[in-house]
């Protein structure tokens, strides 16, 4: 399997479109949980970032910020902006590191790239027309989207930190195959260093700089996004928790409580009211 298809067979994810058509004025974004896409069919279209990004276009262009940057979107009432506007979610665990591994901000204009233009002009027909089903269709299709984005900047080589960075690492990979296979393993950092075929400490200190942040650290995360794919299904949290590698409920319970603040049963629940 590819390395984009294996790191996308680990990570869900979801896109929502929330506007399509012509904006006038500014509108700030970010700063939540969610990334966004950004699709310029037609007009002018001003978009600047908090951390000092400005891009003017003009042409059929796409600005993706996988994380949740604060950003305001502009555009004047002489060129109005046709445009999809959608929010990206991260389903993971690993959610930060993904996020590190990609640029704060990507952009290109469509004709550069002739497939995802393809996939573009497909969104807007979608978008600007009123036909059945349409919202579905959009966000499916933005999903796809979203996909050939992140094979063009895996292509590209443009990875930084994180967990893509070391999908592509030629030992860390492996590694991360191991721990995926096998979650629920009692992994040390000497099994894992094995696999990687270099010594403890220079393997934690790859692995670190690659992924930014420990081996171990990494398995919880792991961990935690298997169980909570297992606790969707209804299964009992006894019964996840040895699926993924703890003994007891109560040992999954406080990794719950330690990474995101609530216990299984009230993540599940505000999952479920979302």
């Amino acid at each position: 399997m590819d390395n984009l298809s294996e790191i996308l067979s680990r990570v869900s994810f979801k896109t929502e479109v929330f506007f399509s058509g012509n904006m006038c004025g500014i509108q700030t974004l970010g700063g939540k949980d969610s990334g966004h896409l950004h699709l310029l069919q037609a007009g002018t279209l001003t978009i600047m970032t908090n951390e000092g990004h400005k891009v003017v276009m003009d042409k059929p262009s796409v600005i993706f910020l996988p994380g949740p940057t604060v950003h305001r979107v502009i555009s004047d009432e002489s060129h109005s902006a046709q445009l999809v506007c959608a929010t990206v979610r991260f389903d993971s665990a690993n959610y930060q590191s993904i996020v590190s591994s990609l640029p704060q901000f990507i952009y290109f204009p469509l004709k550069k790239f002739e497939k995802i233009g393809g996939t573009a002009e497909w969104l807007f027909e979608e978008a600007f027309n009123n036909k059945i089903g349409r919202q579905a269709v959009l966000d499916k299709l933005s999903d796809v989207f979203l996909l050939q984005v992140l094979r063009s900047v895996m292509e590209s080589g443009v990875l930084y930190q994180g967990i893509l960075s070391a999908h592509v690492h030629p030992k860390l990979s492996k590694v991360i195959d191991a721990i995926h296979a096998h979650p629920s393993e009692n992994w040390t950092l000497e099994s894992l260093a094995d696999i990687a075929a270099m010594s403890r400490s220079k393997f934690a200190e790859s692995f670190k700089l690659t992924v930014g942040q420990t081996p171990l650290d990494y398995i919880t995360d792991v961990r935690l996004a298997l169980a909570q794919n297992l606790l969707k299904n209804d299964k009992p949290i006894s019964i996840v928790a040895n699926e993924v590698g703890y003994e007891h409920g109560s040992a999954l319970a406080r990794i719950f409580r330690k990474k995101l603040g609530l216990s299984p049963k009230e993540w599940l629940k505000n999952i479920r009211d979302s």
